[in-house]
């Protein structure tokens, strides 16, 4: 059985200090002396100036920032936080699309900070509040054409193939739901 993200993160911080000679609190305190408040940046600095790969120092980078679902108080936090102020108004939409895909069957539902990773066995789809009036939805469909509303990602995220833009209630509907069962079904 695949792990989970979790179980993965857990596992890169137990070998974090064999690998690079120092400990996750020890890589934090390097990276918050950087002054560097940027994830990107953090990334590059702790790979270049301390020759970290690239896990590893995204790992740190999030720790470092709190900007990673293990930093929050709770995953509910997370979605709460993803469509509080101007992005209230897209929390219907994220509902009725989660909805949806409860009905698959074995789906978890993993907020991160910015998006909600869908997973069953592996990552099958993102959803993720990109605009104050659009959700999009990123779909793993390898050997799937964009066509029409499902869209190739580009640059809109790399870990999906596609992106779907929903910005009302009747946008999340039997294609949608289609394309994000047929993903659903590949990741097992």
């Amino acid at each position: 059985m695949a792990k989970s993200p979790e179980d993965m993160t857990e596992s890169m911080i137990r070998n974090l200090a064999e690998k690079t000679g120092k400990t996750l609190a020890q890589w934090v305190k390097i990276a918050g002396k950087s002054k560097l408040s940027k994830h990107g940046e953090l990334v590059k600095f702790l790979k270049s100036e301390h020759g970290v790969t690239h896990g590893y120092a995204n790992l740190i980078a999030h720790k470092t920032l709190a900007s990673d679902a293990g930093s929050a108080a709770s995953t509910d936090d997370l979605i709460d936080k993803q469509y509080a102020g101007n992005k209230a108004n897209l929390r219907p939409l994220y509902e009725k699309l989660i909805k949806a895909v409860n009905k698959f069957g074995s789906v978890e539902v993993s907020p991160k900070k910015a998006y909600v990773s869908l997973r069953h066995a592996k990552q099958f789809a993102i959803v993720q509040p990109s605009t104050a009036t659009r959700l999009d939805v990123g779909i793993n469909l390898k050997d799937t054409k964009p066509t029409g509303r499902l869209e190739a990602s580009g640059s809109f995220n790399t870990m999906v193939t596609h992106r779907v833009r929903v910005e009302s209630l009747k946008d999340v509907d039997k294609a949608l739901v289609a394309w994000l069962k047929k993903a659903h079904n590949a990741a097992s």
